[in-house]
């Protein structure tokens, strides 16, 4: 699959921003898309208490990596969590993670040979 890695929507913040670079330069992603899903969390005790945080708190992430072959869904997560430790620390408090080899993702068309 040769798919280009998202670019950086107009709209990111440094929190966003320091997680596609980390993706990027770590994993050699040939997929990758990040959707801040912050805003479906204000309400959230934990965000109210921080005044929403920063805005950037709950994300999600499809990445597609070669750097996840012979590694379980478990493993693939730990790599990212590790990977993403700074962010973690200075307040990200969720991440949605969809990680999956080249080999594992059906090219368009060729859904119905699932």
């Amino acid at each position: 699959m040769s798919r280009n890695v998202s670019s950086e929507s107009a709209q990111a913040g440094p929190v966003e921003t320091s997680i596609r670079q980390k993706l990027n330069d770590l994993f050699k992603p040939t997929a990758l898309e990040i959707s801040n899903d912050s805003s479906q969390h204000r309400h959230h005790t934990a965000m109210r208490a921080q005044g929403g945080g920063n805005g950037e708190t709950h994300f999600s992430v499809m990445i597609v990596s070669e750097a996840f072959e012979q590694k379980r869904s478990m493993q693939r997560h730990r790599m990212i969590y590790s990977a993403l430790a700074d962010e973690f620390n200075d307040g990200l408090h969720a991440l949605s993670i969809n990680a999956k080899t080249p080999a594992e993702i059906v090219p368009q068309g060729n859904a119905d040979m699932q």
